[in-house]
């Protein structure tokens, strides 16, 4: 079933599903109504010779030159290729989508002033899988994400590349075996098409549906190594965290709690620390302000995602058009940065843990380093190393972008979000975090086979997960491939599936 755009319902796992799962996707009949409009009363001010920056004049620097009739013709034409200037590979296509579904979304309200062809040509790159190539690198997140949008906006004058069924080719062609009519740029297209944070939101969302699913990852991770470690249960109990507030903190309590039902630590039977050290008896509220800091980003992200991200904006029912800087990224970037440093301090959290597994002074009666072998083996010294790699790299990469604005356009543009430098980071942090966190899961499921007691539902079939791709470590071997399966498994959330079969969601 097609997902419709409307400009007000679109949410982060809709916008998932166009992007990643190749949802179908429709204009909802009023915001077709609302473009025409908006359409009608820019063909009016035009006539009438209405200075509308963007459309009979320059832009940036350029915003007071005001063009001529015929300037006015080929002005989108040279507005594209002049903003086609990024750098590097492709982006993934997943990302591409869904900054098209996020732009139609913006048309969709009616106040952007392009021609409904434009919008049905974007619904149709996605619905015929015709996607453009757009590089990695060159937007600041502010006038939008004015060069990769460029590279989709090159498809409407036919040219550009396209990916259409494996095969990266010329737009042109790509239009035409996808069975797409090139409608052309005329008065305002261009701009109506390139001006907002469509790819800065777009990627954000994606990031933020996969980050949401890794803490839950974490809290299952960090259940393991509690059963390991003989952890006090006590700091897990949702009273404590209700007390306190946060509902971050009250989420992942019970989450880890619930992986842990059934198992000798809650019986008594154990002997248990009166206290254990922060990295255990913290986690509930270390992990608990990441899904604070996620909440907060989803709102931003969802609201970014049904508003008006254009410049300039028509508003038809006033006979208005206003100029500002709706296409700011800023409101994206910022909470993004600190969802990247929140990604961060759970993965030292992940390491800290698995540090307790492998020193003998701290495992609670666990073998050095988790082999029998201590000094002939080393068992899992190695992967301690491998984690704090990713960690100092990941702690680079959390230094915010939202404040490292460079002016640009002699100084008209002299405050720009960076979000794409976010993004971009961001990426780098998530696929660091399913490496970590794949370590600190082997090295639970190698920790718990040295203990004999019965551990809770969700953490057996977490560890039964894990022993489908990787062995016990009996004796030593190469860890890389270990390493990169558990990374790859970690990705996948197969181990999170299994686990919300056996203890219901984590959410």
């Amino acid at each position: 079933m097609s997902i419709v755009l409307d400009g007000s319902n679109l949410t982060i796992e809709k916008l998932v599903a166009i992007a990643r799962y190749k949802e179908k996707v429709e204009l909802h009949p009023d915001a077709l109504e609302r473009i025409k409009i908006c359409r009608a009363m820019l063909e009016e001010k035009i006539q009438a010779r209405e200075i509308m920056y963007g459309v009979n004049t320059g832009i940036g620097e350029f915003s007071e030159v005001v063009l001529t009739d015929e300037q006015v013709k080929d002005f989108q034409r040279y507005l594209i290729y002049n903003h086609s200037a990024g750098i590097g590979e492709p982006m993934p296509i997943e990302w591409v989508r869904g900054a098209i579904a996020s732009r139609i979304n913006v048309h969709a309200h009616g106040n952007s002033g392009c021609r409904p062809e434009i919008t049905f040509t974007l619904i149709e790159m996605l619905n015929k899988d015709c996607i453009p190539v757009v590089c990695e690198k060159g937007s600041v997140g502010a006038c939008g994400d004015l060069a990769p949008m460029s590279q989709i906006a090159l498809l409407m004058l036919g040219e550009g590349e396209a990916f259409y069924k494996g095969e990266r080719l010329p737009g042109k062609i790509a239009f035409e075996k996808a069975g797409i009519e090139v409608p052309g740029l005329k008065a305002r297209d261009g701009l109506a098409t390139i001006n907002g944070s469509n790819f800065i939101t777009a990627i954000s969302a994606l990031h933020l549906y996969d980050i949401n699913r890794w803490l839950k990852q974490a809290e299952i991770a960090a259940a393991m190594t509690l059963e390991a470690l003989l952890a006090n249960m006590k700091p897990y109990d949702v009273r404590l965290h209700k007390l306190r507030g946060f509902p971050g903190a009250v989420r992942s309590s019970q989450a880890i709690k619930k992986c842990i039902e059934g198992s000798d630590l809650l019986s008594g039977k154990l002997k248990q620390k009166v206290q254990d050290a922060y990295s255990m008896r913290s986690t509930p509220q270390v992990i608990g302000a990441a899904h604070d800091a996620v909440a907060f980003a989803r709102k931003q992200i969802e609201t970014e995602l049904n508003g008006v991200g254009d410049n300039p904006i028509f508003i038809p029912e006033d006979k208005v058009t206003l100029t500002g800087a709706n296409f700011q990224g800023t409101p994206v970037s910022l909470p993004m940065d600190m969802v990247g440093a929140a990604v961060t301090m759970v993965c030292v959290l992940s390491e800290r843990r698995m540090n307790r597994l492998n020193n003998p002074a701290l495992s609670v009666g666990l073998p050095a380093f988790l082999t029998k072998g201590a000094g002939m083996f080393s068992g899992l010294m190695l992967s301690q190393y491998t984690a704090d790699m990713m960690i100092v790299e990941q702690r680079i990469l959390s230094m915010p972008a939202s404040i490292q604005s460079i002016p640009a356009a002699a100084d008209q543009e002299d405050f720009v979000s960076m979000g794409m430098n976010t993004a971009l980071k961001n990426n780098q942090i998530l696929d660091n975090a399913y490496g970590i966190l794949g370590i600190e899961f082997m090295a639970a499921a190698q920790a718990l086979d040295f203990r004999d007691h019965q551990t809770g539902r969700g953490v057996s079939k977490a560890k039964e997960v894990v022993r489908k791709y990787v062995e016990f470590l009996d004796v030593d071997r190469p860890l890389y491939p270990d390493h990169n399966k558990m990374k790859e498994l970690v990705k996948s959330c197969e181990i999170l599936e299994e686990v919300e079969k056996v203890v219901g969601s984590l959410e």
